[in-house]
């Protein structure tokens, strides 16, 4: 029993899907996975277990931001063997063609965070998904007719910006989106030689203003679920 999750031995499945949200998580469970159990109720983040067509499979609530995230990756890896996590979240595109809703497979996750810092003690070391994973889910997203964009993000420690230049540079560069978890998530993952993704839907424009609805976010992107869900099959 890890500290932040509290899951008994076996009760988390080897892959786990991981929304920021844990009413993502709840919704998910309840309505995608059969026989779903939960596991862990530890700060109300809510975490999953069920089967879908026949895989065990965990969903995990992580909270917002890279520490977060970070303290779930950890013991999930660590304390319960998890071998593939797959980020279901959302994310605010930062290039004016995207539209809401958009699905997008994070290549890669750039970062203003200090933590690979730390890591790396300066090194700029640069977070990438599981290739195979992420192919897997390409190909699942082409069979499902759901139309997805591949790149790159951004992954920010700050949520509220002053600076209304703050993301040129990374929209000069097709920097396709912001999220607040990836770099964190493939970091870690790499560390440990497990598969690691990020499925994002978009859920705001950040040069536009365009919005999603609270609902939207909790329970109307399933495109994204529908990609992860498909790509983890015979892994």
């Amino acid at each position: 029993m890890s500290l932040h999750i509290g899951a008994k031995p076996g009760e988390v499945a080897k892959t786990v899907l991981l929304p920021g949200d844990p009413l993502r998580a709840k919704f998910v469970a309840e309505n995608l996975f059969e026989d779903a159990k939960c596991y862990s109720q530890v700060r109300g983040m809510l975490g999953y277990t069920g089967t879908y067509n026949g895989l065990p499979i965990s969903i995990q609530g992580t909270g917002m931001g890279i520490p977060s995230i970070s303290i779930y990756v950890h013991e999930l890896i660590q304390e319960y063997g998890v071998k593939t996590l797959i980020r279901v979240g959302t994310c605010g595109c930062i290039q004016k063609s995207i539209d809401l809703g958009q699905v997008l497979l994070a290549i890669g996750a750039c970062t203003d965070s200090m933590t690979n810092n730390l890591i790396f003690s300066g090194l700029q070391y640069a977070p990438t998904a599981n290739f195979h994973l992420l192919y897997k889910a390409y190909q699942a997203a082409e069979s499902l007719g759901i139309n997805c964009m591949v790149g790159n993000i951004y992954s920010t420690d700050l949520f509220y910006l002053d600076d209304p230049d703050r993301y040129q540079a990374c929209i000069d560069h097709g920097v396709l989106a912001v999220d607040m978890e990836s770099s964190a998530l493939y970091t870690l993952a790499a560390r440990s030689g497990v598969n690691a993704l990020s499925i994002l839907t978009v859920s705001d424009n950040i040069i536009t203003g365009a919005q999603a609805t609270v609902q939207d976010r909790q329970e109307n992107f399933m495109d994204m679920l529908k990609v992860a869900l498909d790509a983890v099959n015979g892994l």
